[in-house]
């Protein structure tokens, strides 16, 4: 983290007179901005992306926190969404067409998985492979968008960012990276090449499991693009209030990933040297050419990963979380609390991994409630 990115995090983009000195920017909880004579209201629709009208458009204090995102990831423009969801959802529906094809890397989040699934009923395909397949032999001649994760918010896979973003612009095909996992301050895909990043607010940059938010950043160009028809027609506008809560976590977050790292990496060396423990997923423990993509990529570790257990049916999955104490059962992460969960199901279904979410407790409160949840499974 370079004290550009704190800087950008602690106070760029405040010095406004107009807070008359406030500490803490004001919410601008308004839903219309009036004007003092038809005139200027109507010059102003305009331009209505480049000024305060009506608050599903534009907001002060949501703008503050586009200024923000954008300079943290080196891009030009960013829009802010009700939903981490409500940024993907106006991303396809901005660029898509029908007959276009989706090319997904790595194993994307389920919801994105089904609303591709659900705009094939509008002409729009989509498959997967794994950052480590051969993307080129996977292309067809209508794809239009490559949407990857990496690290992925299940096994924590990586792809190569630098090789994608070359082949597409070979293609002419827009590349979509999910940077939730790594954050602005761990990773800068658009310095890779790549055409939009989005992340869902409510994780680590909302930081305090109070927030559900999303957000785009890349080019003004790509940018604008999404406002005029996935933002402005679709509508999932984020809130002023909970623009004010994702600036708090704005604040504090490179003080929260450098613990969030810190703890998260104990737990990693914890579980790997554990004889119940199969297989730990973590790009901390990446291996060869995967390594490299991360040691090039990455510039330091976030606190979600998962691991496999010896024998891994759902009662035994379910003996060692239920024996948790510390670890709270939920989804998402990001925020103080540790969390614990698995998406392996009762009939069977599901891939038979624990994933953990490496809050800031003590960490040697964690390590005790992790040890207590395997010795529930010699029991």
């Amino acid at each position: 983290m370079d004290s550009q990115d704190r800087y950008i995090c602690h106070h760029a983009f405040e010095e406004d007179a107009g807070h008359h000195g406030a500490v803490t920017p004001p919410v601008y909880q308004t839903s219309i901005f009036t004007f003092p004579d038809l005139e200027t209201f109507s010059r102003a629709q305009l331009k209505e992306r480049e000024h305060y009208i009506y608050s599903r458009g534009l907001n002060p204090g949501i703008k503050l926190v586009e200024h923000k995102l954008a300079a943290l990831e080196r891009g030009e423009a960013c829009k802010a969404f009700a939903s981490g969801m409500g940024a993907i959802a106006a991303t396809l529906f901005s660029l898509l067409r029908q007959g276009d094809h989706v090319l997904r890397i790595n194993q994307t989040y389920g919801p994105t998985v089904e609303l591709l699934d659900q705009l094939g009923a509008y002409g729009i395909a989509h498959d997967g492979i794994r950052g480590d397949d051969d993307i080129e032999a996977a292309l067809r001649p209508t794809t239009r968008l490559i949407y990857v994760e990496s690290p992925s918010s299940m096994l924590m896979e990586l792809a190569d960012l630098d090789a994608i973003a070359r082949l597409a612009s070979t293609r002419n095909i827009i590349t979509v990276i999910d940077n939730t996992w790594a954050t602005p301050l761990f990773q800068k895909p658009l310095q890779h090449g790549f055409d939009l990043v989005i992340h869902s607010l409510s994780k680590y940059i909302g930081g305090h499991s109070d927030v559900v938010g999303g957000a785009v950043i890349g080019s003004s160009e790509m940018v604008d693009r999404l406002f005029a028809v996935g933002h402005q027609l679709l509508g999932a506008a984020l809130a002023p209030q909970n623009a004010a809560l994702v600036l708090r976590g704005l604040r504090t977050l490179p003080l929260r990933m450098a613990e969030h790292q810190r703890n998260a990496l104990h737990v990693v060396r914890f579980l790997a040297a554990q004889p119940q423990v199969l297989e730990v997923h973590h790009p901390s423990l990446a291996s060869g050419q995967v390594a490299n993509w991360a040691e090039k990529q990455l510039s330091g570790h976030t606190g979600l990963l998962s691991f496999r257990i010896q024998q891994p049916t759902y009662s035994r999955i379910a003996r060692f979380i239920d024996a948790l104490q510390l670890f709270r059962i939920g989804v998402s992460w990001g925020g103080y609390e540790s969390l614990a969960v698995s998406p392996m199901r009762p009939d069977g279904s599901g891939q038979p991994l624990i994933r953990l979410a490496i809050g800031l407790e003590d960490i040697d409160d964690i390590l005790a409630d992790l040890a207590r949840g395997l010795n529930a499974l010699d029991h």
